[in-house]
């Protein structure tokens, strides 16, 4: 009897019960990391790639600015110089490209056209710069007539704006020789007088801008019919080049220059990573928010979207800032740090109630090796009080002494040492009924 009791309820049981427990703990708490870092909220990509512009274009100075403020970070922004808007978009839409960042001009699109992507707000104006040679366009551009004028490289959002704003005035493709010519290579052309006007949709950053405006013997000029334009496209806005803002001691350009102007907007892909898109966000801020001659401080980056909607890290970026991580914290700790809390949070609710569980289950434990004993008295108890003296008195007295001895040597905290006292009365107190018997 005493070997089956000891073999269904060894000695060291409470012990084994607590490795169980804590081994699917453990288990659990590996099963949580797994699915959090791998299913739910894996780690951000230490490389990306971003699709810019043309190389010396405004996209493309923007983009190293990024790329050096996001190395401090350790991640890599890869550069890829493009045609204009339009093949960035094509970059972007297309799910082999590699392609995750881009710049893309209101207007090029329209957000139906874009699923799957997600703007970070507006970044800069980008006006349409119309730079010339001789004799001046004049109110209605008809000094372009039959002359040679580049109006942006097919795939560019400069081409398909210029074309779009020609034909709302009536001028088509036979109006003038149109080359597609990208910034650098059209301030080439004009600068040697190989071409007599070149249309260039660009920031005020760009390095072509800044040279043509200070080279005497070409000219700004404004585009015509503004005011209407305006109340045609809404994405577009009326921004001035004041006098002598390109070269004050030459005073160029002699007067101030009305232009159209629409805003380029940096749009990801709606999967990259949320810590990313903040990282890129406090990139913009950097590069951004400085005056510039179109805009105050702080006018850039803005929640502003026209084609493509705003990402939701965006609205919570332009609402309250940084997560707070972030802001006190380099980002890669942020991150894990942002993981781990992630994974707390379903942790927590399941640890605590198993932790809450263990000292009951414990307590039940101790208590269970005492009632064991008690069981087997009470037993013993029952056969006293069924016999009359005889022989079979001596069998019970022998199994009150096995079960004195095993209450004897058995292993308890000091807080169950009350029940195994009261556990050795009652079995003198049996045997005492045995010797009356």
């Amino acid at each position: 009897m005493q070997l089956k009791i000891r073999e269904r309820f060894p000695a060291d049981q409470p012990r084994r019960i607590a490795v169980a427990v804590l081994g699917g703990i453990i288990v659990l708490v590996f099963l949580a990391v797994w699915v959090v870092v791998s299913v739910l909220h894996p780690l951000p990509p230490r490389t990306l790639v971003m699709t810019t512009g043309s190389e010396g274009g405004a996209y493309y100075e923007f983009g190293k600015r990024y790329q050096a403020l996001l190395a401090r970070q350790g991640v890599e922004l890869r550069l890829l110089s493009s045609a204009g808007d339009l093949e960035n978009l094509a970059r972007l839409r297309d799910p082999a490209s590699g392609v995750s960042i881009g710049f893309l001009q209101a207007g090029v699109t329209r957000e139906q056209d874009v699923p799957g992507l997600a703007s970070l707000g507006t970044v800069a104006f980008e006006p349409l710069w119309l730079f010339y040679r001789g004799a001046s366009p004049g109110p209605r551009l008809a000094g372009l007539h039959g002359r040679r004028i580049s109006i942006g490289p097919e795939g560019s959002g400069t081409r398909a704006l210029t074309l779009e704003l020609f034909a709302r005035s009536g001028i088509d493709r036979r109006f003038a020789v149109m080359l597609p010519l990208n910034p650098e290579q059209a301030a080439e052309n004009l600068l040697r007088g190989d071409i007599d006007a070149a249309l260039i949709s660009t920031a005020w950053e760009s390095p072509v801008v800044q040279r043509l405006l200070a080279t005497p013997g070409i000219g700004l000029a404004s585009f015509p019919h503004i005011d209407a334009y305006l109340a045609l496209f809404p994405f577009l806005t009326r921004v001035q080049v004041p006098a002598g803002v390109g070269d004050l001691a030459q005073n160029r350009p002699p007067a101030n220059v009305d232009l159209l102007a629409t805003q380029a907007s940096l749009v990801v892909k709606e999967e990259l990573h949320p810590a990313v898109q903040y990282l890129l966000l406090d990139a913009a801020m950097q590069t951004h928010a400085r005056a510039e001659i179109f805009q105050r401080a702080g006018r850039f980056p803005a929640a502003e979207t026209f084609d493509v909607p705003l990402s939701d890290e965006a609205r919570h970026f332009y609402k309250s800032g940084r997560p707070i991580l972030q802001r006190y914290m380099p980002f890669w700790l942020a991150v894990l740090l942002d993981q781990l809390i992630i994974l707390l949070i379903p942790l927590v609710g399941v640890l605590y109630p198993l932790l809450r569980i263990m000292p009951a289950l414990y307590n039940w434990s101790m208590q269970q090796r005492i009632f064991r004993l008690y069981r087997e008295l009470r037993a013993i108890e029952r056969e006293v009080e069924s016999r009359r003296p005889g022989p079979g008195s001596k069998e019970l007295i022998m199994r009150l002494e096995r079960l004195e001895q095993r209450a004897s040597h058995i292993q308890v905290p000091v807080t169950y040492a009350n029940m195994l006292y009261t556990l050795r009365n009652h079995i003198a107190f049996v045997r005492a009924q045995l010797a009356r018997g």
